[in-house]
């Protein structure tokens, strides 16, 4: 169940029928520490809403299901790389160049497909309320 609905259930929302809520869209962080072998673990989640200009991720990284798809893999590499993602969605100086966009060009920069250890997966619109509180549901629904 997602925002409320059965899964496969289709809901449209016309503008002003949002009931206060705002569409947005997400997408999971997954590790993939071997990408020949195409294994994954889940890692964190990016939440974007236009309406609020809102971009935030939140990671929790379960060393022990990474170490064993892969017992060589780099714990603390992939550490860095989830932070910065977070670092990137906050914006500012420490974001670097990227750091200047707006919300929406980090997220989809974010989201741009990628064959490195840490991977974006498919991009999935729901409506939401409050942009950051979704954001923390996503992570323990789907990462932890």
């Amino acid at each position: 169940m997602l925002g409320g609905r059965q899964a496969g259930e289709r809901h449209i929302t016309r503008a002003g029928q949002g009931g206060g809520r705002d569409v947005f869209e997400y997408a999971l962080l997954r590790v993939v520490p071997r990408v020949e072998r195409g294994e994954c673990i889940n890692a964190g989640v990016i939440v974007y809403c236009r309406a609020r200009s809102y971009v935030g991720a939140r990671t929790h990284l379960d060393e022990a299901r990474l170490l064993a798809l892969d017992p060589a893999a780099d714990v603390a590499g992939v550490r860095a790389a989830l932070r910065a993602v977070e670092g990137v969605c906050a914006g500012g100086e420490a974001a670097g160049p990227a750091g200047g966009d707006d919300a929406g060009r980090r997220f989809r920069w974010l989201v741009a497909p990628r064959s490195t250890v840490l991977q974006p997966g498919p991009v999935h619109t729901g409506l939401t309320a409050d942009p950051d509180a979704e954001t923390e549901r996503l992570l323990r629904l789907l990462v932890r």
